[in-house]
């Protein structure tokens, strides 16, 4: 078995998490400045066995594509060209954000660790994975 990735894009910042290789704990693995993302993820996939790459979904409340799709999908269209052996799947982000920044205040962070949108990126890219291993 593989790895699993997730990746929580963003304009400026993507945030990054991985599963053990049983594919059971998802964990926070960084985040990338988003123009170095494909270099990172080609760098990464040579060096550890990823089967799945889980990218972020945002949507509206009405369940309608939010704005930031519009960034994602040439992403992707880029990530297919560069690393054709690796599928992916689309997960519904919604609310990761707020549920990465609760998460930070339940763990005891304080306010000054709580203004890292560094660590809230990368917090959310692991609830979108954990999200899908529930529902995998």
């Amino acid at each position: 078995m593989g790895r699993i990735l997730a990746i929580d894009f963003g304009k400026k910042r993507t945030g990054i998490a991985v599963t053990d290789e049983l594919q059971i704990i998802a964990s926070g693995l960084t985040t990338v400045n988003t123009n170095e993302l494909i270099t990172f993820l080609i760098d990464y996939t040579k060096k550890e066995n990823v089967e799945l790459f889980i990218i972020g979904k945002p949507k509206q409340m009405d369940n309608t594509d939010s704005q930031s799709e519009e960034l994602i999908l040439p992403f992707i269209e880029k990530l297919k060209k560069s690393i054709p052996t690796i599928p992916l799947k689309r997960v519904d982000e919604r609310f990761t954000s707020k549920m990465a920044f609760q998460t930070m205040i339940d763990s005891g962070l304080k306010k000054k660790q709580r203004q890292n949108k560094a660590l809230v990126d990368e917090i959310s890219a692991t609830i979108i994975l954990q999200s899908y291993l529930y529902n995998k």
